[in-house]
């Protein structure tokens, strides 16, 4: 089962936050060893904005950190494309007001996949199916 991952479960698994149940983490460990793990292009910008207001501390220079951190023994990076772009369109005008988490969203549904959050605004516009660790 391929899943995406929103930025801050992305993050939150990476850096070993307690903001991830275990059992969320151990799952996302699975499905990384088999390759199943996604994330928006979107994503890398959300990082490097965290990186650059001082949100997102490193034990390493973000380039290298980045490059290990989207490396595709850990996710897949599904690019922006035309097909996500018109999937914005099919987005109720009353959803997030966030660019970045309207291209999460159109990002899973284009591509069919679960998505990981934890975000309110997105889980209860009931706009994407909401992966469940298993």
């Amino acid at each position: 089962m391929r899943i995406l991952l929103d930025t801050h479960v992305w993050l939150w698994w990476l850096l070993g936050s307690d903001r991830l149940p275990t059992r969320e983490r151990r799952a996302l460990d699975r499905l990384a060893s088999r390759a199943e793990l996604r994330l928006a292009a979107v994503s890398l910008w959300e990082a490097q904005m965290l990186y650059a207001k001082g949100r997102l501390v490193l034990d390493r220079p973000f380039d290298v950190w980045i490059r290990e951190a989207a490396g595709a023994a850990v996710v897949e990076i599904a690019p922006l494309d035309v097909e996500i772009v018109i999937a914005l369109n099919g987005l109720p005008a009353s959803f997030h007001g966030d660019p970045a988490d309207r291209l999460i969203v159109a990002t899973a549904r284009t591509h069919h996949f679960p998505l990981a959050t934890y975000d309110r605004a997105i889980r209860k516009s009931r706009t994407a199916t909401i992966w469940k660790a298993r």
